[in-house]
């Protein structure tokens, strides 16, 4: 066994393939891309007909965005009769995107064999149908009708692909259901569908299509405006298959497959390298397996003035402060600042790093200087509340609870009917016992307005045993122990109750849970609690 994988099988004379194979594979478990992939090339190189070497190989050049190496892998795995279905898919995309239709196609069809992607068949020939103009995309999509999989892809492909063929009213009409959730993914199929429709001129189509709040919007509004155009605009089949393809990973992702989801999202950004949101999810799923300057690097790709360019900066903050590098990620964040003093959105970002590298103090000033910006935050989509909230909760770990106390009650005029607004300032009293019946009173109402919201449950049956119903506090607390097992703080609450209640084993259990995700001081007053009991100078916050 060479590093937990078997050598390929290679002739005696094949030793220079060997090396470069057994070099690969020492960059890759180091977290070496780039020279992982080179000498994958160089290997496949030495021995071009070895399945088994050019199985790792591509694997390697999907994970590390290098196509040519992809390709090279895939073609030789063809040959063999061994294509894993994401290396089939490469080679139709490829074969997609460079217009030889009849490779492409044949590609497709062997997809069949696959019991799990051959869903993905009708929609990728709907995208090739676009193509050529031979045939009806939209009766091949028919073909997802049966298969799970491929119904629940086949609206958002139908509504593009009707826009994309000219067919506007129909492809409008196919878009509006899908649209009625906010979210990312609503924003990303709005921009899409715009850039399809700014294409063909339709201008005021695509700026109706582009209204809304949220900063992906507004970006991609800002776009069209200057420049008439928008990336993603599904200008031939293979960006349609992107589009698909980012789908599919999404949910791959979401399902814990990751390594299918990285090839997936890579392959969309073979097809349409001026898709934002391919880079985007490429960097997210490189950041999960611990490669920071992959997913870096793949950031680097998404545009300035991509709609999806804040996002970008953003995941590149938390990529940064995640690896450790909370320096850069301030610097960074510093910089954004400085270069656009008038963006409440770099403000922002700046505040959120700062909270998340624990510089308490310099944050809530951040804070500070987004609130003078964002007004009463309807132009802006950031509602003044909620940016008080986050200088509130900066303030409030910077030990400066009088203005976070201020900044908590501003809120609260302005959003009386907020949860979590509510919650916040109850809680925040409470846990300094101040004003406990008007914490109690705010807490309340936070329930009543979301009653199954663990946190809230959770600080309403701290406020019961605060002051003093224990009965009611052990009731509230293990309700919301049960929504969100895994809170330290409401275990801890709920191991203090318990201890109160004269039930103190369930306590140590409770304040056992609680020190598996604890961090900071409540470790500590958490091992005392377990080894000598509850005192008052022990209770939880």
């Amino acid at each position: 066994m060479l590093l937990g994988t078997a050598a390929p099988a290679l002739a005696a004379t094949d030793e220079d393939a060997l090396l470069a194979y057994v070099h690969a594979r020492v960059a890759a478990v180091a977290g070496a891309g780039d020279e992982a992939t080179h000498r994958y090339a160089a290997a496949l190189a030495l021995a071009p007909g070895n399945d088994v070497l050019a199985a790792r190989a591509l694997a390697e050049g999907l994970a590390n965005g290098d196509e040519a190496l992809a390709l090279s892998a895939a073609r030789t795995l063809d040959t063999a009769g061994k294509l894993t279905p994401d290396g089939r898919i490469l080679l139709a995309g490829e074969a997609l995107k460079s217009g030889r239709w009849q490779a492409a196609d044949d590609q497709i069809g062997k997809l069949s064999t696959d019991e799990v992607f051959s869903f993905a068949i009708p929609i990728l020939r709907a995208w090739e149908a676009v193509g050529t103009g031979k045939g009806d995309p939209i009766a091949l999509l028919e073909g997802t009708k049966g298969n799970a999989l491929g119904t629940g892809y086949a609206p958002e492909q139908t509504a593009l692909i009707l826009l994309a063929l000219g067919r506007t009213a129909e492809g409008k009409a196919a878009l509006e259901p899908l649209l009625k959730e906010e979210g990312v993914r609503s924003a990303r199929l709005r921009v899409a569908a715009a850039a399809i429709l700014a294409r063909k001129g339709d201008h005021a189509g695509a700026d109706a299509l582009l209204q809304g709040e949220s900063v992906i919007l507004l970006r991609a509004r800002q776009r069209l405006a200057a420049k008439g155009q928008l990336d993603g605009g599904m200008a031939a089949p293979a960006a349609g298959v992107a589009d698909f393809l980012l789908r599919v990973a999404v949910d791959l992702n979401a399902q814990q497959v990751q390594e299918m989801a990285l090839s997936f999202s890579r392959i969309a950004t073979f097809l349409a390298p001026d898709n934002g949101e391919a880079w985007l999810l490429s960097a997210e799923l490189l950041s999960a397996r611990k490669r920071p300057d992959a997913a870096l690097a793949a950031l680097s790709h998404v545009a300035t003035d991509d709609p999806l360019a804040e996002n970008a900066i953003e995941r590149r903050l938390v990529i940064l402060a995640e690896a450790g590098r909370k320096d850069e990620a301030i610097g960074l964040a510093r910089a954004a600042t400085a270069r656009e003093p008038g963006s409440l959105e770099a403000w922002l970002r700046l505040g959120d790093t700062l909270t998340q590298t624990e510089h308490f103090g310099d944050a809530a000033d951040a804070y500070a200087r987004a609130l003078a910006l964002v007004g009463d935050g309807k132009e802006a989509g950031h509602p003044r509340w909620t940016v008080l909230m986050l200088q509130a909760n900066a303030l409030s770990q910077a030990d400066q609870w009088p203005r976070a106390r201020a900044a908590l009650e501003e809120a609260y005029r302005l959003a009386p009917h907020e949860a979590v607004v509510l919650n916040f300032l109850g809680y925040s009293q409470l846990e300094r016992r101040e004003n406990i019946a008007e914490a109690e009173r705010l807490i309340r109402e936070a329930s009543r307005l979301q009653p199954d919201d663990s946190a809230i449950t959770d600080s309403l049956g701290w406020a019961l045993y605060v002051k003093g119903d224990v009965p009611g506090a052990v009731a509230l607390l293990e309700k919301a122990a049960q929504g969100q097992p895994a809170d330290a703080s409401i275990n801890e609450h709920l191991g203090d109750a318990y201890y109160a209640a004269g039930r103190r084993y369930e306590a140590r259990y409770a304040w056992r849970a609680a020190l598996v995700y604890a961090e900071g001081k409540a470790t500590t007053r958490l091992r005392t609690k377990i080894d000598t009991g509850l005192r008052p100078d022990l209770s939880a916050p």
